[in-house]
């Protein structure tokens, strides 16, 4: 989604909110970069839209602190994934 740069970051901040998405899920929806989406969602975003922004903030703030969580499972799946496919 390119076009107007303010219309994208709203858009983009909506679609965070609304899905608990990730920086990465945002920007494969929207077929932009994960820089864009950040840069939309915490520069632009405060001076568009601050009541989005400060909702925006909240969630990305939790997907951070889950993140090493989820990273861990992802890595258990794989080996436990290697291990059976292993003869």
């Amino acid at each position: 989604m390119k076009g107007i740069v303010e219309e994208r970051a709203v858009a983009l901040g909506e679609y965070i909110v609304e899905n608990k998405a990730t920086v990465r899920n945002a920007a494969k929806k929207y077929g932009v970069s994960k820089s864009t989406v950040h840069k939309d969602v915490a520069q632009r975003l405060k001076y568009i839209d601050p009541q989005l922004y400060r909702k925006v903030k909240v969630v990305l703030e939790y997907n951070k602190a889950q993140r090493h969580i989820r990273g861990g499972i992802a890595t258990r799946l794989k080996y436990k994934k290697a291990l059976s496919t292993h003869p």
